[in-house]
């Protein structure tokens, strides 16, 4: 790939920082680390705060519950594609601008990722210059949110901090996969959330190994969940996935 930024016009930006964008963060998951490390000197040149990534499941997880400002997503990362990331922050309905920067430069491309939540497309290579502007054009909007702590579907509530569910004010006891497995259904609550997602978020998998723990999972969290209480919050879509709803 050609390099990144052109020096001399780094040295340039970096003279031209606008105050009112200090200490504004901006998040880089990018696993190609020479590009990163281009990427945040130039951006802390120009008085923003940077936080780095190679592996888009540490980044989702940060972004997810941290304040920042702008994201800049590569689309191919190890741990969760860029794709993944955008999705499930917006599931979670987390209002951070992003900005997708990558070698992925098909029209079709571009439109999958506006599609699933970014805000804006840069392709590989660029100009700082460029990457620069795009990135103070999005950190302008308002400052995202932290994301609620507290999850609610009907009368149930999940307690993502002190790690708790209760329905109808009674205490559940739930493992750590239930957990994990409960929190994605409320996070998409009304949405259909496929095998494939669960498998994928929960367990790790990156493809289908034919497994039926995702169904010993969900019959066992509506055992607890569903089963004692008279209106079911956990519902099958035949051959489709699972999604949580009155």
């Amino acid at each position: 790939m050609k390099p990144v930024v052109n020096l001399d016009d780094w040295t340039q930006l970096g003279t031209r920082r606008d105050k009112k964008y200090i200490n504004m963060k901006i998040i880089i998951a990018e696993d190609d680390l020479t590009t990163s490390d281009f990427l945040k000197k130039g951006l802390v040149e120009n008085g923003y705060s940077v936080e780095c990534f190679a592996d888009g499941r540490d980044a989702f997880a940060y972004c997810l519950y941290n304040k920042c400002d702008v994201i800049v997503l590569d689309r191919m990362m190890p741990g969760m594609d860029g794709l993944s990331v955008v999705k499930g922050l917006r599931a979670a309905d987390h209002k951070t601008p992003v900005l997708f920067l990558t070698a992925m430069a098909d029209i079709g491309e571009r439109v999958d990722g506006l599609m699933a939540g970014a805000d804006d497309y840069l392709v590989k290579p660029f100009h700082f210059s460029e990457f620069l502007a795009r990135v103070v054009a999005l950190s302008r909007r308002p400052a995202a949110t932290l994301q609620n702590t507290v999850l609610i579907v009907h009368d149930l509530e999940l307690d993502l901090l002190a790690r708790t569910a209760k329905r109808a004010g009674k205490t559940i006891d739930l493992q750590a996969r239930e957990f994990a497995l409960l929190e994605i259904l409320m996070r998409n609550a009304g949405r259909i959330v496929t095998r494939t997602m669960l498998l994928e978020q929960v367990w790790d998998f990156n493809f289908d190994p034919q497994t039926t723990v995702v169904e010993t999972h969900i019959s066992r969290l509506r055992a607890k969940v569903d089963k004692p209480f008279d209106t079911p919050l956990i519902h099958t879509s035949r051959n489709s996935g699972y999604s949580m709803h009155v």
